[in-house]
């Protein structure tokens, strides 16, 4: 335990120290000053002889020292002129602006002084990531780094990341995977160092393409999938220590089992079937996994099980006592039939007190993506449990473009944004809608981003016979498809889903596009958008608002001047939480009004 703590207070201290700009190889010792001069960095990675630290951070490319650096920084930030000059696309990103920076990895000597920038150049390393395990690791012998980069001309149309490696002593990477013209990210080596594994697409331009496990036989320089029929998306993997087996997770029907695999190939085993579990660790020894799970009625705890998959106990036990008094019941499974009879899944979530006798209101949730997916896990953002112990029953379907359910299932949205998906989502509504408990005259619906994108069609097209929304509501949604296009930022995403530009293919992007269909906007409709979101830009949300109140339709806006595309200030995030559910209220709960 001591030679643990030991090692976290070097870590922080050398990535302090690093982040406050020794960014050359000759670097002096660090020192108290240095502290004083932080920059941010991420993902701190410790060698496994314990004498480097990798970690990222932000530069200038053009900047050949720290000094540089830190004046640009200073200038910048001291400069009453904040207007921003752009000669390249993706010149902003999700919630930020780049700015004229890269993100780089640095390597940091652990016992002070030397650290040096690995991946120099006008190149993100590693790219942009919304999820998955770190990009960068170091060999068993710590004196190679495996990082992740996409050297691509335009990043704004390029999802052409590449594995590469670097002397940890600094020098000329080395590109390993450039036969793909697709993602080829996480890099992972195997405990004896023959092997690096890692994820990789196939489909150039698609960020939603099938993740496959390929193996990189660092003798004969060639690559091979170990997964190659495996239809769902590998996500966190890790090695067994003798390097015979890899463990990893991957969405499967809303929850994320732990599967493993033999570094041989073969048949993909589920040794772990319940929860939404991730990070997956082996002891030592082999005998043991250790990895996080989480549940819709528990947030993230510590679990242990055996190598099989056995025995599976939990470790830490944080929220028990806090969450027993709420009483939360567990997610409901549903299924139903979609377009072209395709089976269809996801979940009910019903309220603490619930009565099958009483008639409830029904709240529909979306999701976003679209290739994502409703899973049985904790999240203060969207919890499902939160609007049940409100009073109501919540629907959570995963139609088409929804995760876990293969990669045919996910393609089949692409080009079709409202038409297969939104019989998928109606027929699902019906159904639990026609259900005993459930009052199908206090119906609402709610969505953010393609979610949004959905609860703006159904503001359109709210005239299914079966049941109408009485109320929706809107987050961060796509709203104009041809003005989305001319100010989003992964225009490879955009330039996938609708096939072309809105000038190749000007009749897809009208096919779908919600704004065409304000003439029919007569259902109450609440809006919300962050001015920070470059994903889906804040003008989408505001033309939805002008729209509804110039066709006369009880309408609110939200907005919010720092967020971006998520909301991630806690008490942002009660506010929305508390306008969502007066606003539902108001229209599903016309008594409680009262």
């Amino acid at each position: 335990m001591k030679r643990l703590i030991n090692s976290l207070v070097i870590a922080v201290f050398v990535i302090v120290s690093a982040a406050a700009g020794q960014t050359v190889s000759d670097a002096p010792a660090f020192t108290i000053d240095d502290l004083m001069k932080v920059r941010r960095v991420s993902d701190p990675q410790l060698s496994p002889d314990g004498r480097w630290i990798a970690f990222t951070s932000e530069v200038y490319p053009d900047c050949a020292t720290d000094d540089c650096n830190r004046e640009r920084e200073q200038k910048a930030s001291e400069s009453k002129v904040k207007a921003k000059i752009a000669d390249r696309l993706l010149y902003r990103h999700w919630n930020f602006w780049r700015d004229g920076k890269r993100t780089h990895i640095f390597v940091a000597s652990s016992s002070g002084g030397e650290v040096r920038d690995l991946t120099s150049g006008d190149y993100d390393a590693p790219p942009f990531s919304l999820g998955g395990p770190t990009d960068y690791a170091f060999s068993p012998d710590s004196k190679e780094l495996a990082f992740a980069r996409n050297t691509d001309k335009d990043g704004a149309l390029s999802t052409n990341g590449d594995i590469f490696i670097v002397p940890v002593t600094g020098g000329e990477a080395r590109r390993i995977t450039g036969d793909n013209r697709a993602n080829d990210l996480s890099p992972l080596y195997s405990p004896d160092g023959k092997y690096i594994a890692y994820r990789a697409q196939s489909k150039r331009g698609f960020e939603s393409d099938r993740w496959q496990l390929m193996l990189y036989d660092r003798k004969t320089g060639k690559s091979r999938s170990i997964t190659p029929e495996f239809d769902l998306h590998v996500d966190g993997f890790v090695f067994a220590p003798d390097g015979r087996k890899i463990y990893f997770t991957a969405g499967e029907r809303g929850r994320n089992p732990i599967f493993e695999v033999a570094t041989g190939g073969g048949q993909v085993k589920k040794i772990i079937t319940e929860g939404s579990n991730d990070d997956v660790k082996v002891t030592p020894d082999g005998k043991t996994l250790v990895f996080t799970g989480q549940n819709l009625r528990r947030p993230i705890e510590i679990y242990r099980a055996n190598q099989d998959g056995s025995g599976v106990a939990a470790i830490t036990k944080t929220n028990d006592d806090f969450l027993a008094r709420f009483k939360l019941k567990a997610a409901e499974e549903v299924t139903w039939e979609g377009a072209d009879g395709a089976k269809i899944h996801g979940f009910i979530t019903k309220p603490a007190n619930f009565n099958p006798a009483r008639k409830w209101p029904l709240i529909v949730l979306i999701h976003g993506g679209p290739q994502g997916a409703w899973s049985e896990a904790w999240s203060y953002r969207w919890n499902p449990q939160l609007f049940a112990s409100a009073g109501y029953v919540v629907f959570s379907p995963n139609p088409r473009g929804s995760t876990g359910y293969g990669q045919k299932f996910i393609d089949e949205i692409s080009g079709d944004w409202a038409g297969k998906v939104y019989t998928d989502i109606m027929n699902g509504v019906a159904k639990v809608a026609s259900l005993d408990y459930i009052d199908r005259e206090r119906v609402g619906a709610a969505g953010g981003s393609y979610g949004g994108y959905m609860a703006n069609w159904l503001e359109g097209h709210n005239d299914d016979p079966r049941v109408r929304f009485k109320a929706l509501m809107s987050h961060a949604g796509v709203y104009n498809l041809t003005s989305m296009y001319g100010a989003t930022e992964e225009l490879w995403f955009i330039e996938w889903e609708f096939e072309g530009t809105p000038w190749t293919n000007p009749d897809m992007y009208a096919r779908w596009s919600p704004h065409l269909h304000v003439k029919n906007f007569k259902t109450p409709m609440l809006v919300i958008h962050g001015e920070l979101d470059y994903r889906v830009p804040v003008a989408e949300g505001l033309q939805l608002f002008t729209s509804l109140q110039r066709q006369g339709v009880p309408s609110r806006l939200l907005y919010y001047p720092d967020e971006g595309h998520w909301i991630l200030k806690p008490q942002n995030s009660k506010l929305w939480y508390d306008t969502v559910l007066e606003w539902f209220d108001t229209y599903l709960k016309p008594k409680a009004r009262s």
